[in-house]
């Protein structure tokens, strides 16, 4: 299976009619073996009562339902209703891999084209992650089951502006796109961020950095501020302070502008910019 940073090998297709048995065993399969976790018995059984037979065939006609591919396999889906992200499930084997935030990405991206404002119905296993992109809880509803059981979901929605967005660096990715002479990261160095409350962390390696990690704090306009250290290629610790200011891409991507400082060795500066994966 491929590492998901490798998003141009990820294909995102509108789903046509001979792909229905695909779309339901995918969102079925998911419903049973993830909602179970969370969700007495007659919860699950009405989420799979509402994504029906009818009701995704009738979605597919209408051009609104998308699959997503590992190389030739049908992995995700989701279903985009005017400024509406619905039924978006990733077979269980593989989540935690970059295929639900590659749909989220895709949806969000295309309902921005005509609208200011993205909603959806979250679930329970779900939430945390839309918070994290950016979403707000607007309602809270429950549905009592036939058999007395109690669903529980938020109605979410978020600006679709992305310079808009307060950013949230957990679980994102970097990679450097020029450093000056006097840096040491490199095209072959990879960052991969994590972000609690308004502390950020990171661990970085590749190129000239045998392993590194950095520690610092966000503030409420994205900015950064964190020391750094690594072992590099000759063994040596090298460490250094840095300030990085995020710039929106036209594709939503964040990019990094630093302003950084060596503490020890010639105690130089330098610039660099990273760009998100």
């Amino acid at each position: 299976m491929k590492k998901l940073n490798d998003r141009e090998k990820m294909i995102i297709e509108k789903a046509q009619p001979y792909k229905f048995d695909t779309v339901q065993q995918i969102t079925h399969k998911t419903i049973i073996e993830i909602y179970t976790h969370y969700y007495p018995k007659g919860a699950v059984e009405f989420f799979l009562a509402h994504h029906n037979d009818e009701n995704i065939m009738r979605d597919i006609h209408a051009g609104i339902v998308y699959l997503i591919f590992d190389e030739d396999k049908a992995i995700g889906t989701v279903t985009i209703k005017e400024n509406e992200i619905c039924r978006l499930f990733v077979l269980p084997e593989y989540q935690h891999k970059g295929f639900g935030r590659e749909l989220l990405d895709f949806s969000e991206k295309l309902i921005a084209e005509n609208y200011t404002e993205i909603y959806l119905a979250s679930s329970l296993p779900a939430k945390n992650t839309y918070l994290k992109r950016g979403y707000v809880a607007v309602e809270s509803h429950k549905i009592v089951t036939e058999n007395g059981d109690v669903l529980c979901y938020d109605w979410m929605k978020k600006n679709s502006n992305y310079k808009n967005q307060k950013i949230y660096y957990d679980g994102k990715s970097f990679i450097p796109k020029k450093n000056t002479k006097n840096g040491e990261v490199g095209e072959e160095t990879l960052f991969h961020y994590h972000q609690k409350e308004n502390i950020i962390w990171a661990e970085y390696s590749g190129g000239e950095v045998k392993q590194g990690f950095l520690i610092g704090t966000v503030d409420s306009n994205g900015k950064l501020a964190f020391t750094y250290q690594h072992i590099n290629q000759t063994n040596q610790l090298r460490i250094g302070e840095c300030n990085s200011f995020p710039v929106f891409l036209e594709d939503g991507k964040i990019e990094m502008h630093e302003e950084w400082q060596w503490l020890n060795g010639d105690r130089s500066k330098g610039t660099s910019t990273i760009v998100e994966v």
